[in-house]
Formats: C-alpha cells, structure tokens, sequence
C-alpha cells in the first residue's frame, strides 16, 4: 500500500473515538517529533504525516494503518 500513498492523498485511520479522515502531509523518512511525541520514522521504515480534516492536527502513522479514499 505504500507505494501507492503520496502527500495530498485523502485517507482515513482508526483511532480509540472512531475513524478519522484527512490528507498526508509528508512521507517522514527520519526520526522527528510531533509535539512530545517521537517518531521513529527511517527510510526502511517511512510513516506518513497525516493532518486530520476535523481538528487539523498532526500525526505520524505506519502506511499499514492508512486507508486511502476515494
């Protein structure tokens, strides 16, 4: 699924409250953090830089947790 996610894709995830929609940002290929948050993100293993449509807040997410929309 990776290879077919790039920025300004619409995708969805699942967090604890429900599923959640938004874009990808960025593909994140080096550690960075978000607020406190540290993402462990390498070029062997990129996560995306998701922005949520409803809060606009970011988030770092494995391409196996994104589900691409139409």
């Amino acid at each position: 699924m990776s290879k077919d996610l790039k920025t300004g894709d619409k995708v969805s995830w699942n967090t604890s409250q429900g599923e959640t929609a938004g874009k990808i940002v960025k593909k994140q290929t080096t550690r960075t953090k978000i607020k406190e948050h540290e993402v462990k993100a390498s070029k062997s293993d990129p996560q995306y830089i998701v922005e949520s449509e409803k809060s606009g807040k970011r988030a770092a997410h494995r391409p196996d947790q994104l589900h691409k929309k139409q």
